[in-house]
């Protein structure tokens, strides 16, 4: 039934004229918004801040890229996280250490992808003589989430829309060159209202023949 279907997608076309980046769906469904696209291409330019949030050894700055989704939109959730001088926290790969970690409570409306999380930096530790990937100074922790595309979940929203909180918790363990402080977890949240789509059909002048 999906034959002849027109895929949602992007490119990224840079002053020359050649295609740097591509951004397609599998489903038809479903799809990026403009402003989740600019968070992955200029994180500075495609996000909102919409809460500060001071916490041990750290500041956070949670940001979106929509406040507004609809069935099968895909949106970024992002935690931007700042650090004081001389202080690291441990990356996702880091063995044998408490990593930074952005845990998602779950929704069933929604699905996460992957967290994506920036490349680290190598720390070298000579008490120990050891190497180990960590975070410093400024970086931003990224969530994509597809609202749910089904024709239930869309029938389920009404005409005002509904709007759903989204909860998660940074776990983190934040270290300086003379000391490793307590394991921490911060709560953060976004809010998302989602609406249904607008099937209006297009006026018969304007339709193709």
């Amino acid at each position: 039934m999906q034959k002849g279907f027109a895929r949602p997608g992007y490119f990224f076309i840079d002053p020359d004229g050649i295609i740097r980046e591509k951004f397609f769906e599998a489903k038809y469904r479903e799809r990026m918004t403009g402003n989740s696209i600019l968070s992955k291409l200029f994180p500075e330019l495609g996000q909102e801040v919409t809460e500060t949030v001071e916490a041990p050894h750290l500041q956070l700055a949670i940001e979106q890229s929509d406040r507004v989704g609809y069935p099968g939109t895909r949106i970024t959730l992002a935690a931007e996280v700042r650090l004081p001088p001389d202080v690291h926290v441990y990356a996702p790969d880091a063995q044998g250490y408490k990593p930074i970690k952005l845990v998602m409570d779950a929704i069933p409306e929604m699905e996460f992808k992957p967290t994506i999380y920036p490349p680290s930096k190598t720390l070298y530790l000579p008490v120990i003589n050891e190497r180990v990937p960590v975070f410093d100074g400024i970086f931003r922790i990224s969530q994509d989430l597809q609202v749910n595309s089904g024709s239930q979940f869309a029938a389920s929203l009404g005409e005002g829309g509904k709007i759903f909180t989204i909860t998660a918790k940074l776990e983190y363990q934040a270290c300086d060159t003379t000391e490793c402080y307590r394991p921490a977890s911060v709560p953060v949240k976004w809010q998302l209202q989602v609406f249904p789509q607008d099937r209006t059909r297009a006026p018969v002048d304007i339709r193709h023949k």
